[in-house]
């Protein structure tokens, strides 16, 4: 026991948040504990979250795992955070939450987004001059909304923080970013790695929301010890390190070991993503692609498509199956459904760019109108929205020697297989399915070494933490790969016309 180094990692997500005690001396996973958060629906698209719950569900995973995993929380090296990404926290000069945080899936913004677009030059100037293009879930619009819609809240704001940002600053009293999360807010330059100041002037000429700006810090580190009534209160070390922590696809890239180019990480949750791990940052001249900075010293080229397991979930509950049975379903059906088409945009789309789309079922006939074939349909089409994103990544130069997927949807066999011969790239899972919550532990772990002058590399500690899955492998089928390319280019088609 002695020689045991914990760490505590926390993903803070849209649905809840999970936490996790890892030993990087063993690189074993401890114990896990996980609590729910609810979410603030409203017309016109608000999704929004009060922060309180966020330090409630943070309280009680961590007392989870720390029972789960047996071990005393005084032990405890550091802690690296994990959050959501392009929300918006705003702090008076009291520390106090002005209003409840606005969430990356909001889409309220829309106009306000619209018009910052234009402001910068459409997507072209806002490439040139950020390195991505703003979209209505980034936080830029956000600000903009708040200063609109409420602007007593507004003439207020001390400090303008992340989802991950603000529980570093609750942990440690200090405001920081780090350069992956910053990535995402619409005011960071992602080749330079600085702030825009001036964007952030001209939503508001007196200066108030450049003042309230995070410090920025690398991602190795940290931000400080917690503070000694919050160390009291999670019944932590007080000496704890927090890391600089990061938004949960840099964190999901570390807990994958994607850290070097070659890997890329595709996330199966309610939406899509996959990345991959960048030396440069070489970005895409595609909108779709966001080239983000990574939370490992690099960068982290990214696309994510809205409709993934919203939309198998979507029929299956038409359907009144349970997973196991929906699996079957798709399993019974050939690969191209019979020529069943769906377009899952249920929710709009990402990618590919079709903001405003619906969903439709095309090619049903007499005979291929069966449940096995709308039951795969589904699956196809949003499988089908990953490869084209691939693709756009590939375009611009990516490896792609295997995927590691990550999230609900890599769960089942038969979705691993469908990745595979859709892609035409080996297929494996991590041991752990909590890899958000895991790259932070690990960067916890590869922080506190940095400031204890141990020679540890990031890719040491990935090598020995993150474990994969062997009986997960799954490698494309050539006859497969082939009728997988024939349905997927009658897909492209299908969406050109849209």
């Amino acid at each position: 026991m002695a020689n045991q180094q914990l760490f505590l990692g926390i993903d803070c997500g849209t649905q809840g948040t999970k936490a996790l005690i890892l030993d990087a001396q063993s690189g074993e996973v401890l114990g896990q504990g996980a609590a729910a958060h609810t979410l603030i629906s409203g017309a016109n698209g608000r999704r929004e979250q009060d922060t309180s719950q966020w330090l409630e569900a943070f309280t009680s995973a961590t007392r989870q795992a720390l029972i789960a995993a047996n071990v005393d929380g005084q032990n405890i090296l550091g802690i690296g955070v994990s959050g959501q990404q392009h929300g918006l926290v705003l702090l008076d000069d009291q520390g106090q939450v002005l209003r409840p945080a606005k969430l990356w899936c909001d889409t309220e913004s829309t106009p306000e987004n619209d018009l910052l677009l234009a402001h910068l030059g459409g997507e072209s100037g806002s490439l040139e001059r950020l390195g991505v293009v703003i979209a209505p879930g980034y936080t830029v619009s956000k600000l903009l909304w708040t200063k609109e819609q409420y602007p007593e809240a507004f003439s207020r704001i001390a400090r303008i923080l992340l989802p991950h940002d603000y529980l570093n600053y609750w942990l440690t009293g200090r405001s920081c970013s780090e350069y992956g999360d910053a990535s995402g807010t619409g005011y960071f330059n992602v080749r330079t790695r600085q702030w825009d100041l001036q964007l952030l002037r001209d939503i508001d000429p007196t200066g108030r929301l450049q003042a309230a700006l995070p410090e920025l810090i690398d991602a190795h580190q940290a931000v400080g010890t917690l503070l000694p009534h919050i160390a009291q209160h999670l019944g932590i070390n007080p000496r704890a390190w927090v890391s600089s922590g990061g938004g949960d696809n840099m964190m999901g890239a570390i807990g994958t070991g994607n850290i070097k180019p070659g890997a890329i990480t595709m996330s199966l949750g309610s939406s899509g993503t996959v990345y991959a791990y960048a030396d440069q940052p070489k970005v895409s001249p595609d909108a779709s692609v966001a080239t983000f900075c990574s939370s490992s010293g690099g960068w982290l080229p990214l696309i994510c498509t809205m409709n993934l397991t919203n939309a198998t979930g979507v029929i299956r509950e038409l359907f009144e199956l349970d997973i196991p049975r929906f699996n079957e379903r798709v399993a019974q059906a050939p690969i191209g459904a019979e020529g069943v088409c769906m377009l899952p945009f249920l929710n709009g789309e990402r990618v590919p760019a079709l903001p405003h789309a619906t969903g439709s079922l095309l090619g049903l006939t007499m005979t291929n109108l069966t449940q096995p074939n709308l039951c795969r349909a589904v699956v196809e089409g949003a499988t089908f929205g990953l490869r084209y994103g691939l693709d756009l990544l590939r375009g611009n130069g990516l490896q792609s020697r295997s995927i590691c997927l990550i999230g609900g949807g890599s769960k089942s066999a038969v979705w691993r297989q469908m990745v595979a011969d859709i892609m035409n790239t080996p297929v494996i899972c991590t041991g752990q399915s909590e890899a958000a919550a895991l790259g932070a532990a690990i960067q916890a772990a590869w922080c506190w070494y940095w400031a204890n002058g141990h020679e540890y590399s990031l890719a040491d500690l990935c090598e020995r933490c993150v474990k994969f899955d062997p009986a997960s492998v799954t490698l494309p089928i050539a006859d497969n790969v082939a009728a997988s390319q024939q349905a997927y280019e009658r897909y492209r088609q299908l969406v050109a016309t849209l």
